[in-house]
């Protein structure tokens, strides 16, 4: 895990601010969602990239009746 240097406090409401050069190198945009996930006594926030429910692939995904599927998937799919 790679230091930042940066350090901020958690609010009354449980928040924190993720600092505006983290978001640029992270190209992390408002209300871009991100995932949160626990690894011993470390939190890891990851921004949330939606991947096929079959394969895991997150590139070239479609949604289909709220289901996330990859086009190679798709193509399988349309074998059977």
């Amino acid at each position: 895990m790679k230091a930042t240097g940066m350090v901020r406090k958690v609010d009354n409401l449980g928040r924190i601010v993720l600092p505006i050069e983290l978001r640029r190198t992270l190209d992390i945009d408002l209300k871009d969602p991100l995932e949160i996930y626990v690894d011993g006594d470390s939190i890891i926030l990851k921004k949330y990239e939606p991947a096929c429910i079959f394969c895991g692939n997150a590139k070239d995904v479609k949604d289909i009746h709220g289901k996330i599927v990859c086009q190679d998937c798709i193509n399988e799919l349309k074998k059977i």
